[in-house]
């Protein structure tokens, strides 16, 4: 076996399927990545074409109705998979706190009906969860609940998470640091868990700063800065057995551009927005 095949598969994708911006325009324009007048009720089959999984923001807002979990499955082909951010009311309202593991319970219930399409759930922290003695112990309390049967990914948005007894805690209970491009943390004090991952598997998010308009093209290219991520990347490869990566468009203007850029670099097959344009919508 070469050296090539011992590494773990690197599932690429974006924060989200379904915008307005990504549908090309009329009158014989280039495509963009959606064909013209694609229906929001088809993005998500026409996405499926192109990426084998997806980071769903709405899972954020509220627990997933059983309807909505079935239409995602019926909507896309097997070995795609969901990667689902966990309620806010449980990581930003409650912190963690009281009432959490009610929700957590009901939420994991739920989608669990993906089946093998359910990547990773991510428990993405607000930024002024600063740790403290009380949210050290918050998430002390909260981490053996979760479920054995699903995998999860903690994101912090301070600084101060970013310490080695915080790192064996969650490796004690097999959770992944979310290895953030953003705002929140520098990316040297993030890069330190590629060489110690806390978990085996790997979840990447590429964010950006939220100050564009539009979502329909590159308006930023960050091709040194992805070139850097894809080098570790390569060396993560070797350490886990499988990797989630997401762009939001607010990372170049342009999330399916980004999420291609990592495609080619890691030698994986593109599906081009042109050819999407001859394929017929199921819906």
């Amino acid at each position: 076996m070469s050296n090539q095949e011992k590494l773990a598969p690197v599932r690429v994708g974006c924060q989200g399927w379904n915008y307005e911006d990504w549908v090309s325009g009329a009158g014989g324009s280039l495509p963009v990545f959606y064909p013209r007048a694609t229906r929001a009720a088809a993005m998500l089959e026409v996405y499926a074409r192109a990426f084998e999984t997806v980071e769903v923001d709405s899972t954020f807002y509220a627990i997933p109705s059983v309807q909505t979990v079935e239409g995602w499955t019926k909507r896309t082909p097997e070995g795609f998979t969901f990667s689902l951010k966990l309620p806010q009311e449980i990581t930003h309202t409650r912190a963690l706190g009281s009432g959490s593991v009610i929700l957590l319970e009901e939420f994991s219930a739920r989608v669990r009906a993906l089946g093998t399409r359910l990547g990773v759930v991510l428990i993405q922290m607000p930024p002024q969860f600063e740790l403290t003695t009380e949210t050290a112990h918050a998430l002390r309390e909260f981490l053996p609940h979760l479920p054995r049967d699903i995998r999860f990914s903690i994101e912090f948005r301070h600084p101060s998470w970013m310490r080695r007894r915080v790192a064996d805690l969650l490796g004690k209970h097999k959770v992944a640091v979310a290895l953030t491009d953003g705002p929140w943390i520098e990316r040297a004090e993030i890069l330190q868990f590629i060489q110690r991952p806390t978990a085996d598997f790997a979840y990447i998010r590429w964010m950006g700063e939220r100050d564009l308009v539009r979502f329909d093209r590159v308006q930023r290219a960050r091709d040194k800065n992805l070139q850097g991520w894809y080098e570790k990347i390569s060396e993560l490869r070797a350490r886990t057995s499988e990797v989630f990566a997401y762009f939001s468009n607010f990372y170049e203007g342009h999330a399916p551009a980004s999420a291609n850029k990592l495609k080619r670099l890691l030698g994986q097959d593109v599906v081009e927005a042109s050819s999407l344009e001859d394929q017929p919508s199921l819906f």
